[in-house]
């Protein structure tokens, strides 16, 4: 099938499963076929959006594929397509009606075909998670060699192991609030406590983070979902090393909390909303922020041009607007020794 017939395939594909939830026993669009090939967990595919929100990279969806649905991110939006002329633009979003090539991940392997060259093409849906609205569709093309060639290499000192050692029940603390909600004063308090009591420790602040790791990143909508998702395999990583990690990032948007949350195991993530009103936040302004962003000389601030979408069920929420970091930081202490972390 050419590129064009795949385009055409995959917009027709759009049209017919529209945007309302799907009927997963009543879809015939849809391919049910058994998948007969080798496990993979990534491919390469054209896909249409149809969301009313923009398609954001590594941001998690899921994907409708064989009569299941398997999470997913697409790592790679390698460009837009004019679906008139053919041509191949540059993109870091796609919107309603928009096709694009694209990288994808799911959260596990899956058969897939190595060939999806013949007139049978594997075609799946995207659902929104938070729904199960249909946000897209795409076709398969092909599986990326990567996801067949690259295993899971398990060591012998592992997680258990590191933990022994640490004498501590590891997590991540996940602080979450408007920028000057006090996110990473309260952090420091926590980290500062924690480590006179002999607990190991990292801290990983929001804006130091972005001196490294992050250079490379802005503040649009997709830039702070890559900057979330990069921070929460980091925090990962060092929870396998038996680490309390303590991470304080404005994190706006509730689907990348939840992604963080579903990396780690059940009671490894512990989200603090530092619940901070933002005239509060506005009056103490210690960066000169909220000034630039009422001017309109900073575009993309959370509170004021960009959305922050706070938390309905945190772990623990802090009032910094009536409380000093010391008096919050004894209150996580608090949870902790409660829950046996420390």
């Amino acid at each position: 099938m050419d590129e064009r017939n795949k385009i055409e395939k995959v917009r027709q594909l759009g049209l017919a499963l529209g945007t309302d939830k799907l009927e997963l026993a009543q879809n015939t669009e849809l391919s049910a076929d058994t998948p007969s090939g080798p496990l993979a967990d990534q491919f390469a595919t054209h896909l249409i959006w149809t969301g009313k929100d923009p398609m954001l990279p590594e941001r998690t969806y899921l994907a409708h594929l064989f009569g299941a649905k398997v999470t997913f991110q697409i790592t790679d939006l390698t460009y837009r397509i004019d679906t008139n002329t053919l041509q191949k633009m540059a993109a870091k979003t796609l919107s309603a009606g928009e096709v694009g090539y694209c990288k994808i991940a799911l959260r596990e392997p899956v058969g897939l075909a190595t060939d999806s060259s013949n007139e049978k093409a594997v075609t799946f849906a995207i659902l929104d998670p938070r729904n199960d609205c249909v946000v897209g569709a795409g076709i398969i093309d092909f599986v990326l060699r990567r996801s067949l060639n690259v295993g899971w290499h398990r060591m012998i000192v592992d997680k258990a192991a590191r933990t022994a050692v640490n004498q501590q029940k590891p997590c991540v603390l996940w602080f979450t609030g408007l920028s000057a909600a006090g996110k990473s004063t309260i952090a420091d308090h926590l980290e500062q406590k924690l480590h006179a009591a002999g607990n190991r420790t990292y801290l990983l602040d929001g804006d130091n983070v972005r001196h490294g790791l992050s250079k490379d990143l802005g503040f649009t909508d997709h830039d702070r979902v890559e900057n979330i998702r990069r921070v929460a395999e980091v925090a990962k990583l060092m929870v396998d090393a038996g680490l309390i990690v303590i991470t304080a990032f404005i994190s706006p948007f509730k689907a990348e909390r939840q992604m963080a949350r579903e990396l780690l195991s059940e009671g490894e993530f512990i989200e603090i909303f530092v619940n901070t009103p933002l005239d509060v936040c506005e009056a103490r302004d210690p960066k000169g922020l909220y000034s630039k962003a009422r001017t309109g000389e900073l575009k993309n601030f959370t509170g004021i041009d960009s959305a922050y979408e706070a938390p309905t069920n945190a772990d623990i929420v802090l009032n910094s607007k009536d409380n000093d970091p010391a008096t919050l930081s004894e209150q996580i202490m608090e949870y902790l020794q409660a829950g046996h972390y420390v």
